[in-house]
């Protein structure tokens, strides 16, 4: 197999595009919302699978870091075993926003495919509740995650590997606006 300069670039404009064509508006309220739970000394509680898990977190780990607002992603092993084991599968994030949820915390959802069961129970579960939430997703308009998000921003990809490109990018873009710089200077 050898390198392909042209798939190369396709994938890198693919990738530039969908970020360019993120929504301003969505992002915004995502940080405004993300900036009350920082003023309210409240928690985040970010959820995904697979990759979007790998995201979520590198996500918490840097919002609470860097710019100070307690995150919870609950992607270590013992966790997801034992929940999904006792629950199942497609409840384990469910109750484990039972467990960890207190009033005024903010729940982030993020499957690249918009399609996933434990995240859209999830959603469901929220909307129920009226537990604060937004998600993230990809794999066209109507993917049940997006019809069950009243705040969800949207990668117009069937790419996973763009789609959560852009989820991480838009997620740490949103950790150096909290903190109101970019974490490191490109200068050398």
């Amino acid at each position: 197999m050898k390198f392909s300069n042209s798939l190369f670039n396709r994938f890198q404009e693919e990738t530039i595009r969908e970020i360019q064509r993120s929504s301003l508006k969505d992002i915004k309220k995502l940080f405004n919302l993300i900036k009350k739970i920082k003023l309210k000394n409240k928690k985040v509680l970010i959820f995904g699978n697979g990759a979007g898990q790998s995201i979520a977190n590198h996500f918490s780990v840097d919002l609470t870091k860097n710019a100070k607002v307690r995150c919870l992603s609950f992607g270590e092993g013992n966790h997801l075993t034992c929940y999904s084991n006792d629950y199942g599968f497609e409840k384990w994030i469910v109750k484990t926003i039972e467990k960890y949820y207190d009033n005024g915390d903010l729940i982030i959802l993020i499957s690249a495919s918009g399609r996933s069961k434990n995240i859209i129970n999830a959603a469901k579960y929220c909307n129920k509740k009226k537990i604060n939430f937004f998600s993230l997703s990809g794999f066209g308009k109507k993917t049940s995650l997006r019809l069950n998000s009243k705040n969800n921003i949207y990668v117009n990809s069937r790419s996973f590997n763009i789609i959560e490109i852009v989820h991480l990018y838009t997620l740490i873009q949103i950790v150096d606006l909290i903190k109101g710089k970019l974490e490191y200077s490109n200068k050398v």
